[in-house]
C-alpha cells in the first residue's frame, strides 16, 4: 500500500525504526518529528476475504462479529483516521481499523451510549489494545452537519439554530448516561500539563493555564465529536484523531471538552461557508441544547465560568490539537483554528484586567472583616464603615463575575 493510501499517517514526520511489538498479519510502525512521536499498529495485506480471516485469527474478538470464514468479499477504503473495510457475509457489516489504538474507554462509551446510538457492535484487541471495531450495516442518511451547513448557505438563521440545539441535546443526553456511568474528580494538574506540552511542542507564544471548576468532573468523554456524528437523535461513536497519537491521552477530561468539540466544529462549519450569519447566536444555540439535557451541575454557570477556564480553555486546547496535526503534515495553517488562537493574548488581557475587581473584593472583605475583628466587640458607631467594606467587597465580587466572557461569543469578538 503507497503513503497516498495511508491518509492516516503524518504525512510530513519520517519514519523511524518501532520499538513497539505487533500481532500476526500487522506491523508496528513509528514516525519522529520534532517534540511529536505516533506510534501505529497497521495490516499487512488485506484484499482477500482470507486475508482478513488471517488478520483476526490471532486477535480476541469482544462483542457481536462476523464468523470470519463467512466473509465472502472485502472492500477497503482508506481514511484520515484508518482502513475502513465492508465486509460481505450473510448480512453487510463495517470494520474500522484504529491505527494508534483508543485510551481504552471506546467500550465503555458504548455501553454508556443513550438507546438509538450509532455504536460499535464489536471488534477485536490485541493485549487490551481496541484494533478493529465492528459495525452492522447502517442504513444510509444525512447528518446534522450537512443540515447546519445547507441552513446557512441560505442564511435561514432558524433553521440552523433549530438543529444545532437538537445537536446539543443528543451530546447532552450523552452525558446524562455517561455520569451514571462514570464520574471521577477533575484533574487540573494533568490538565495544565497537557496544555504546557502542547504549547511548548508547538512553540506557542502565550500560556494559558486555569484552576478549573469543581463543576467539571471526569466522565466518559467522547473526546473528538463532530456535528457530523449526529443524525436526528442518534449519536455516532467514532474512532480518535490523529492527535491522540501524537499526544496519548494520561488522563480523563471532563463532559465541557465535548462540548467545546462540538463548537469549535461548528466554527469550521461557519468559517468554510458563505452565509452571512453571525456565529454567536449560533454557538448559543448549540449550547442551550446541551444544558437542557445535560447534568444540571455540568451546565452550571460555575461551570461555564471562564476565570476559571470554563468553557474556553477547552476550546483553546481544540485549536491546539487542530495545529498539532497540520503540524505533522505540514499542511499550512488550519482555519478558523490560526484565526482563533490569534485573539488569545488579548483574550487573556481581558480577563486579567477584570482580575482588578477581584483583588478590590478581597481587600475590602479583608478590611471589614479585619476591622470587626480588632475592634471585638464593637461599638455601635464603628459597625457601619467595616459593614460597608463587607457589603462592597461583596458587590465588587459580583461585578467580577458578571465581567466573566460568556462562552457564546467567540474569541474573535472578545480579543
Amino acid at each position: 500500500m503507497g503513503e497516498s493510501q495511508r491518509p492516516w499517517r503524518p504525512a510530513k514526520m519520517a519514519e523511524v525504526e518501532s520499538d513497539s511489538d505487533a500481532p500476526p498479519g500487522f506491523d508496528a510502525v513509528m514516525f519522529a518529528g520534532t517534540g511529536m512521536v505516533a506510534r501505529m499498529l497497521e495490516p499487512q495485506e488485506l484484499t482477500e476475504p482470507a486475508d482478513w480471516a488471517a488478520l483476526v485469527e490471532n486477535l480476541e474478538p469482544w462483542g457481536d462479529v462476523p464468523e470470519p470464514s463467512s466473509i465472502v468479499s472485502i472492500s477497503v477504503t482508506p481514511t484520515d483516521r484508518g482502513l475502513t473495510v465492508e465486509l460481505s457475509a450473510v448480512s453487510e457489516w463495517s470494520a474500522e481499523f484504529l491505527p494508534w489504538g483508543s485510551d481504552g474507554r471506546l467500550r465503555a462509551r458504548a455501553k454508556a451510549a443513550p438507546e438509538g446510538s450509532r455504536v460499535p457492535s464489536g471488534g477485536y484487541s490485541w493485549e487490551g489494545t481496541d484494533l478493529i471495531v465492528v459495525r452492522a450495516e447502517e442504513d444510509p442518511q444525512g447528518d446534522s452537519a450537512i443540515e447546519v451547513a445547507s441552513a446557512m448557505e441560505v442564511d435561514d438563521m432558524e433553521a440552523a439554530r433549530d438543529e444545532l440545539r437538537k445537536v446539543g441535546k443528543v451530546l447532552g443526553h450523552y452525558h446524562e448516561r455517561a455520569k451514571l456511568a462514570r464520574t471521577t474528580p477533575p484533574d487540573p494538574s494533568r490538565w495544565n500539563a497537557r496544555t504546557g506540552w502542547l504549547e511548548e511542542t508547538l512553540r506557542a507564544t502565550f500560556i494559558w493555564r486555569a484552576k478549573y471548576s469543581k463543576n467539571q468532573p471526569c466522565t466518559l468523554s467522547l473526546g473528538d465529536v463532530r456535528i457530523s456524528d449526529i443524525s436526528g437523535d442518534s449519536l455516532r461513536i467514532g474512532r480518535p484523531r490523529l492527535a491522540d497519537a501524537l499526544r496519548t491521552h494520561t488522563c480523563e477530561f471532563p463532559a465541557m471538552r465535548d462540548l467545546a468539540s462540538l463548537v469549535h466544529d461548528l466554527s469550521r462549519i461557519h468559517h468554510s461557508s458563505t452565509t452571512t450569519l453571525e456565529l454567536t447566536p449560533l454557538r448559543l444555540a448549540l449550547i442551550e441544547g446541551w444544558k437542557s439535557t445535560a447534568p444540571s451541575e455540568w451546565t452550571s454557570d460555575e461551570a461555564f465560568y471562564s476565570h476559571r477556564g470554563g468553557m474556553a480553555i477547552w476550546e483553546y486546547e481544540q485549536c491546539l490539537l487542530d495545529v498539532l496535526e497540520a503540524t505533522s503534515h505540514q499542511s499550512g495553517a488550519p482555519q478558523p483554528a490560526v484565526e482563533t488562537l490569534r485573539y488569545v493574548q488579548s483574550y487573556q488581557k481581558r480577563m486579567f484586567g477584570n482580575r482588578t475587581f477581584g483583588a478590590l473584593s478581597a481587600m475590602a472583605g479583608f478590611f471589614g472583616i479585619s476591622s470587626l475583628f480588632n475592634t471585638f466587640p464593637p461599638e455601635m458607631s464603628e459597625i457601619p464603615i467595616p459593614l460597608a467594606c463587607i457589603a462592597l467587597s461583596y458587590w465588587l465580587f459580583g461585578v467580577y463575575k458578571r465581567m466573566s466572557p460568556p462562552p457564546e461569543r467567540p474569541f474573535t469578538e472578545l480579543g
